[in-house]
């Protein structure tokens, strides 16, 4: 099957196939200038941004959106590999080929004679085997755990590899406490400050209150990444409300006072809130 007849969208063409026909062509000689000239690192904040708008759409549950949000995120894994191949890395099937071994592996319950007693069992025997693929049974207990990963999910994968094997506050109330006495520590070294410099001592202290915070999301079972991303969405919904609100005064942001600013926050959020109900 040529090229040509790759790109059409007939059956039987498989839709995987076609899609790294069409890579393939992208990045070819005589193809596209732009998709020619990327690298792994040129293109990675494209794949983080797609994750990131593929768990939007999850989260509000548009399927439709998910669908092509998850088209995107499906394309930077053809497009690394593509970019891979034509280094003489690997491919596309080696990627595919890579997961579905380690999925056999780590599923012995399904693949092979293991037996597991619920979901619990199944993460147990799966964090088990892969701590002995990797060999790391005489390595730190959480090294590379969450390796990669933004500040606030790497705190959460963490606490929940160190609470595997019970270094975890048993109670909320006692997460709450720990909360409470970071603050006070942030509050401790402010009153040191001098200029209004922050501190190398302040910056972890406003580390361990986060981390804190983190812990207390986890305890409540909230994900924290989903919480600070509902309310950034929620700042950024009352700010605009804020300006034009403003603006129907014939008031700019920059000639606002404070005082204004907060009256229109306020009539923002009671808004909100009162269509939320």
């Amino acid at each position: 099957m040529t090229d040509d007849e790759m790109m059409t969208n007939g059956e039987p063409v498989r839709q995987m196939e076609r899609l790294r026909a069409i890579m393939h062509r992208l990045r070819a000689p005589g193809g596209c200038p732009w998709d020619a000239e990327q690298t792994h690192e040129s293109i990675v904040s494209n794949l983080i941004e797609e994750a990131y708008e593929t768990v939007d759409t999850i989260k509000r549950g548009d399927i439709d959106h998910m669908k092509e949000e998850l088209g995107d995120l499906l394309l930077q894994v053809v497009f690394h590999s593509e970019i891979a191949e034509g280094n003489g890395h690997f491919c596309f099937d080696d990627v595919a080929a890579g997961i579905s071994e380690k999925l056999v592996r780590r599923h012995p319950h399904v693949y092979g004679e293991s037996e597991v007693a619920g979901s619990e069992g199944v993460l147990n025997q799966w964090e088990a085997i892969k701590r002995q693929e990797k060999g790391v049974e005489q390595r730190p207990y959480l090294d590379g755990v969450g390796d990669g990963l933004p500040g606030l999910l790497k705190a959460l994968k963490l606490q929940k590899k160190a609470a595997k094997v019970g270094f975890d506050w048993p109670e909320i109330v006692s997460v709450i406490g720990k909360v409470r006495e970071e603050l006070e520590e942030v509050e401790e070294e402010i009153a040191l400050l001098k200029e209004d410099k922050a501190s190398a001592a302040l910056e972890a202290e406003v580390g361990d209150l986060l981390f804190s915070v983190v812990n207390l999301a986890r305890k409540l079972k909230v994900d924290p990444e989903v919480a600070l991303d509902c309310t950034n969405n929620k700042f950024l919904y009352r700010f605009e409300i804020v300006e034009q609100q403003l603006s129907a005064k014939g008031v700019s942001l920059e000639a606002a006072s404070l005082e204004q600013m907060e009256d229109e926050w306020q009539a923002a959020k009671s808004s909100q809130e009162e269509g939320e109900r």
